[in-house]
């Protein structure tokens, strides 16, 4: 028994050591949350630092937004292409077609609106005593006055003349009619450019765009390889053509449809006015 004793006392001394190495880091590590824990409502309830303001009257530094200029834009096409290219003389013949175009819409329309106010003036001409004094007091360049004019001018030159062989209801009958001709070819004036623009500058725009395939293809040939930056250039130059080309001839088209539409019915007051006229010239009103 002695013997056990003896064994005992050292063994309960090395158990007791291991114990307290195993269980020290543990309360160590405790110890150090428990103090984290403690410091950070602490550190929370901390009052900030003002953040100092810019002095009173000094202005703040902007900061410039970097502009980044676009590589397949139109601007970017004509400086690449050059001026005297293929596209270069494309884009400026669909510029020609479009101005054109624009100029001759503005100019019918004043001439027509024109026309339409001369029709509401000629609408009195009746109440007046005598043909000569309704035809007076229409405006100078009115085109109801022109065909009053003819009209009176066949009725008072018809006998004693070569035309005096053909009768009197005929003749003026021609005399008033080629007074509507004359208005009615005035009116038409820049249509049929309107008319060719509309139906030829998409396919201008499709020549750019063909053109523009073609120089993408080219570079993809000479290079050997279809990357993006070899394509992206010329396929944009051939999207921009067509663009364009649509962009011509949609406002030729609306525009000479438009116009030949109230040409119709001005025109209609004419004829009206100018066969009205026929039949009191020949009743031998003066």
């Amino acid at each position: 028994m002695s013997f056990l004793n003896t064994i005992r006392a050292p063994f309960l001394a090395a158990a007791l050591a291991i114990a307290s190495l195993s269980v020290a880091p543990t309360d160590v590590l405790a110890q150090a949350a428990s103090a984290a824990d403690a410091a950070a409502p602490a550190a929370a309830s901390a009052p900030a630092e003002p953040v100092a303001a810019p002095p009173v009257g000094v202005a703040t530094p902007e900061v410039k937004k970097e502009e980044i200029e676009n590589p397949y834009g139109l601007k970017a096409m004509v400086k690449h292409a050059g001026w005297f290219s293929v596209t270069t003389i494309t884009l400026a013949i669909m510029i020609i077609m479009s101005v054109g175009s624009w100029y001759i819409i503005i100019v019918r329309l004043w001439e027509q609106s024109k026309l339409y106010k001369s029709a509401r003036e000629a609408a009195g001409f009746w109440s007046a005593g005598t043909v000569k004094k309704a035809t007076e007091a229409l405006p100078e360049r009115s085109a109801f006055r022109y065909v009053a004019e003819e009209g009176m001018k066949a009725a008072e030159h018809h006998e004693g003349t070569l035309v005096g062989q053909i009768d009197r209801h005929t003749w003026i009958g021609m005399s008033v009619q080629r007074a509507v001709d004359t208005i009615n070819s005035s009116q038409q004036n820049g249509l049929a450019f309107l008319a060719t623009v509309g139906s030829t500058a998409p396919f201008v725009g499709l020549f750019g765009t063909v053109w523009g395939i073609l120089q993408a293809l080219t570079q993809i040939g000479v290079s050997g390889q279809a990357s993006i930056d070899k394509v992206a250039g010329p396929v944009g130059e051939a999207l921009i053509m067509t663009a364009i080309g649509l962009a011509v001839a949609v406002p030729a088209v609306i525009g000479y449809n438009w116009l030949i539409r109230r040409n119709k019915l001005a025109m209609e007051q004419v004829r009206s006015f100018a066969g009205d006229l026929h039949n009191v010239l020949l009743a031998g009103k003066k």
